[in-house]
């Protein structure tokens, strides 16, 4: 068995996710009392905030390539970023360390292909949802249609993201305004919708909604899984 490299805390919250269910998979898989070979760094999510919204996104992505080499240097044989956004920074970490980065643009975009998908929704941060380094990639290197939600909406996902979920606060109306904004995502041609924030599955699951969910914190784990056995 591989050593997974996890890089998290951002935030604590679904990196908690991460290390729970790569175990739980592990275990499904092997039986018995196995459990997955981790090595894991977690960052003060603070530090990299202020730096996102400053927009000193070459300084986080210092802050977290020395991360990822004391994640390599624990022994990791190759490193998930547990979190959406700050894949804009994965060429920067990258360049940092001799380890390769599952990318999680990469892994979700693989499992939307298995389902015949070919136009899909996207909710994130605004950085997730308006920059290219995420939706770019899913069309330039998958050929993904990426249907992003208007500004106002927008807004209105970037925030439950920041001022509620990451702090582990989950509300029903937060809820009902991420389906509505799934299903105006559906309106215009969307097949499924990305929870493109490793937190948005702590609000929305499956069970709450007809429309394909591909939440990225699920499937980047069990790509994790499928690499560390392989």
């Amino acid at each position: 068995m591989k050593t997974i490299g996890l890089l998290g805390g951002m935030s604590w919250e679904s990196s908690a996710l991460y290390y729970s269910w790569i175990n739980e998979i592990v275990r499904q898989k092997l039986g018995g009392l196995h459990s997955a070979r981790i090595a894991m760094v977690s960052v003060d999510f603070q530090e990299i905030e202020d730096l996102q919204h400053k927009n000193k996104w070459e300084e986080s992505g210092e802050v977290l390539s020395k991360a990822a080499a004391q994640v390599e240097a624990a022994g990791a044989d190759f490193l998930l970023i547990c979190t959406n956004t700050m894949h804009k920074v994965a060429p920067q970490i990258e360049a940092a360390i001799n380890i390769p980065i599952l990318h999680i643009a990469d892994a979700t975009a693989e499992e939307i292909k298995k389902h015949g998908i070919h136009t899909i929704g996207l909710l994130g941060t605004n950085f997730t949802m308006e920059q290219e380094f995420y939706a770019g990639r899913l069309a330039e290197k998958h050929g993904l249609k990426v249907l992003i939600p208007p500004k106002e909406d927008r807004e209105i996902v970037h925030r439950v993201i920041y001022k509620e979920l990451v702090v582990g606060m989950v509300k029903d109306e937060s809820r009902a305004e991420y389906l509505r904004i799934m299903r105006d995502l559906q309106a215009q041609g969307a097949e499924g919708v990305i929870e493109g924030c490793t937190e948005i599955v702590t609000l929305v699951q499956q069970k709450h909604t007809p429309i394909p969910l591909f939440d990225t914190t699920s499937i980047h784990a069990q790509k994790a899984v499928e690499m560390a056995l392989d």
